[in-house]
């Protein structure tokens, strides 16, 4: 479980950051990079004071919508305190992580023009209001876990949550200078391979960690999160090369973060096969979101947040609960639809529309608290001139 912490660590800093910082435009990389290793700071303290409290400890007569406040500035956290089968100490520290990258992933959406004050005011708020409570929800003991929803590592608590608040937050700050008219192409897709395969490789932390134990279902929850995401890196692939007749690097490296979004919730339900499918299916829904969809409506996700993340969950909750089987989980009644309870379908389905209203209307009112404070969006000039000169001072030679 140590090294699972640190895998998923590794998979912001410095994973997302080079895979963002190499999509976006040379005269930004310090600012989103800068983000990302700030979100890191900011999550690991938050979540100590009082995060960590309200996503697992008891909320009393709240308990199915919110945690309580014994564990606040870690008050009681002992050497002695154990949480299911491992030291409550590394279970608290390894849910940091996820508290540290599912906020750092919005920022892809609305890269190049949000304020550094704000952004840090917004992504402090957005930790405790909504990934905090929605976490709970899922697997602290909230409604939404005892109804029976399936999310092994994060599809609804991470990746439709921060999919979903990615695309309020580019709506709100609307378009960057010159979309669809000036060229906006990665400066530097070979950091942006760097950063996918960290993630790739840090995502087993992600996902097999989330047994807490090392056994063989741990095991089964490594070996579908490789298979997954070799499938959805070809199918995006071959998608790309039929449609736009060559096959792109960054192409190949949003298909494999595709297939990792979508097999997370599935990583410790589902079989081989079922890997398969999923990432077959995330390498192409994911593809058409983020290209044909994002042009016919027209809204500018900047790194493809809401294409990837949010439509790669819902694809990777919803098929969970196909997949889902009683050899892998080890129940002894229909887990999914394969075993012939495709109720669960139904149930994926309300947890990722529970986690789509809360997080896309709390964002929505979060981001317009910060914008009566410190405003949201940088000066027109300070967006032609880039972030890095103009938030942080410094430039990439």
């Amino acid at each position: 479980m140590l090294t699972s912490t640190a895998l998923v660590l590794l998979m912001t800093i410095p994973g997302l950051a080079l895979f963002y910082g190499g999509m976006v435009r040379k005269k930004n990389v310090v600012a989103i990079t800068a983000q990302n290793f700030a979100i890191t700071a900011l999550a690991t303290v938050l979540w100590t004071v009082i995060g960590y409290s309200l996503a697992f400890r008891d909320g009393g007569a709240l308990q199915a919508y919110i945690g309580g406040f014994d564990r606040v500035f870690l008050k009681g956290l002992a050497v002695g305190n154990v949480s299911g089968v491992i030291p409550e100490s590394v279970f608290m520290v390894f849910q940091m992580t996820f508290a540290i990258i599912t906020p750092a992933l919005i920022t892809g959406a609305f890269a190049d023009r949000m304020k550094f004050s704000s952004l840090l005011a917004f992504m402090g708020l957005w930790l405790i209001f909504i990934y905090a409570p929605v976490c709970h929800w899922v697997w602290g003991g909230g409604f939404l876990g005892s109804a029976g929803v399936l999310d092994f590592a994060g599809g609804t608590v991470v990746h439709i949550n921060a999919g979903i608040a990615g695309l309020v937050t580019c709506l709100v700050l609307g378009p960057r200078k010159g979309y669809g008219h000036e060229n906006m192409a990665p400066h530097n897709v070979v950091l942006t391979m760097i950063g996918a395969s960290l993630l790739w490789v840090g995502w087993f932390g992600f996902n097999a960690g989330s047994e807490l134990a090392a056994d063989g279902r741990a095991g089964f929850a490594f070996i579908v999160t490789q298979i997954a995401t070799g499938m959805a890196a070809i199918s995006w692939m071959f998608a790309e090369w039929l449609v736009h007749k060559k096959p792109t690097l960054l192409g190949m490296c949003s298909g494999a973060v595709a297939g990792l979004v979508a097999i997370t919730p599935a990583s410790g339900f589902v079989d081989p096969v079922g890997a398969l499918w999923i990432g077959l299916a995330a390498g192409i829904i994911c593809f058409i979101a983020s290209t044909t969809v994002k042009r016919a409506l027209g809204y500018d996700d900047a790194l493809d947040v809401f294409g990837v993340h949010c439509v790669g969950g819902i694809v990777g909750a919803v098929l969970t609960g196909v997949f889902a089987t009683m050899a892998v989980t080890g129940a002894t009644a229909p887990v999914g639809g394969i075993d012939g309870n495709w109720g669960q379908v139904a149930t994926q389905i309300k947890g990722i529309l529970y986690t789509l209203v809360y997080s896309g209307i709390g964002t929505f009112i979060l981001l317009m608290v910060v914008k009566i404070f410190f405003g949201l969006r940088v000066s027109p000039q300070e967006e032609v001139e880039g972030l890095d000169i103009n938030l942080h001072g410094e430039v990439v030679q």
